[in-house]
């Protein structure tokens, strides 16, 4: 099969590897319709992800096709089309059944607080992932969903992790009606925070980032104010004066490590790794949310030091709530926002890139050329009728 293999920092290419095999009766082999390239994949592709080994196969984000099932799977069967979920977790331990799915205590040997995910290094698990013409999927009875008959393939795509993974960011949050929100980071996590944060009630929705084209497309997309924190001397200080002298109700960081902004940061935790990312949203989501406010993270630290202001946060008395997003959970909800037309998921895919091109694909997202918001790959014969059709598509 071709698939997309990791040769270290800024270097992927698209190569044939062995097709996976059932290694468990509860497997299942599913042929990828589509795959995305996340934000977090970007982590990887720049080196800041623990144990990120020669070889790998990226990718959290996809759905396809069941070519063949192991001898106890019950809930699939060949020829479903479905979506999987970016976490890989057993349905049945501690945490499975509090619905804290990325928080599986029976599928990642390598960490005992993450649990497992595709395509996302050892720390989390070691499973190759799904920018790939075929994947292995483990726990094939209680991860992937059959896509419903009226879904349109690219919606169901982004529901395998960056809408719930927005959906998740707000509900995090405690949104109250009225409420006025600050999300940090208007890439595709950030697009569907800010979207659902008026599905929870906001009154008012403000974004920060500083490339103008997202920006753009995220005040159009989910209609909230836009702010470039390049034209901004101090973040709490701006926040604070757009909610008279307040703060705002909820900060949401989307960003995670790689946040720009300040320099300090960047040289600490991006250039000489002393600690696990440059932690400037979290400063900014701290001292800007009002006292007794919500700071939601949703943004990728590897482990395990980031220097925040803890003592802020304790002296404001705040809220903090953070996880991966437990994509199961959400799906029901989600599902009926797109079938009810309040949502167009698909919407904010602007590249659609043959995976045999993945190593220019990761640069144009990287590197933000092209106005990219959103960049899907699309696997050989994945139009063929076997697999989707280009009108489904």
């Amino acid at each position: 099969m071709l698939a997309m293999d990791y040769r270290g920092p800024y270097r992927v290419r698209a190569k044939h590897k062995p097709d996976p095999v059932i290694e468990h009766p509860g497997d299942a082999i599913v042929r990828v319709t589509r795959s995305c390239i996340c934000g977090s994949d970007l982590h990887l592709y720049h080196g800041l992800v623990p144990d990120t080994r020669i070889g790998t196969t990226f990718g959290h984000e996809f759905t396809g096709v069941v070519e063949e099932v192991g001898s106890s799977v019950q809930n699939l069967k060949v020829g479903d089309h479905v979506l999987v979920p970016f976490n890989i977790f057993c349905g049945s331990c501690y945490f499975c059944q509090k619905e804290l799915y990325s928080n599986c205590h029976n599928v990642n040997p390598e960490a005992t607080a993450v649990g497992a995910i595709y395509g996302y290094s050892h720390t989390a698990g070691g499973y190759d992932g799904g920018q790939a013409e075929l994947v292995r999927i483990p726990m094939a009875d209680v991860g992937p969903t059959v896509i419903p008959k009226d879904l349109h393939v690219e919606d169901a795509v982004l529901l395998t992790d960056a809408f719930p993974t927005g959906y998740q960011a707000a509900e995090m949050g405690d949104i109250e009606e009225g409420d006025t929100v600050v999300v940090f980071g208007a890439g595709p996590v950030g697009i569907f925070a800010a979207k659902s944060a008026w599905l929870m009630g906001a009154g008012r929705v403000i974004v920060v980032d500083h490339v103008e084209y997202r920006l753009e497309f995220i005040k159009n997309y989910a209609h909230c104010e836009i702010v470039n924190f390049k034209d901004v001397a101090d973040m709490a200080i701006h926040i604070k004066k757009m909610t008279d002298g307040l703060g705002a109700d909820v900060c949401i960081d989307c960003v995670g490590c790689e946040a720009a902004g300040n320099a300090a940061q960047t040289l600490t935790g991006r250039y000489l790794k002393l600690q696990a990312g440059a932690a400037t949203v979290l400063h900014w989501a701290i001292n800007s949310v009002r006292k007794g406010g919500t700071v939601s993270i949703v943004g990728v630290y590897g482990p395990t030091f980031n220097a925040i202001p803890i003592g802020n946060a304790i002296n404001k008395g705040l809220t903090m709530r953070m996880n991966q997003a437990s994509v199961k959970r959400h799906l029901p909800r989600l599902i009926e926002h797109i079938q009810a037309g309040r949502i167009i998921p698909r919407q904010i895919i602007t590249h659609r890139i043959p995976l045999e091109e993945v190593a220019d694909a990761y640069h144009l997202f990287s590197s933000k050329l092209d106005n990219c918001i959103k960049t899907v790959l699309i696997p050989p014969g994945a139009y063929s009728n076997s697999v989707v059709s280009k009108e489904e598509a």
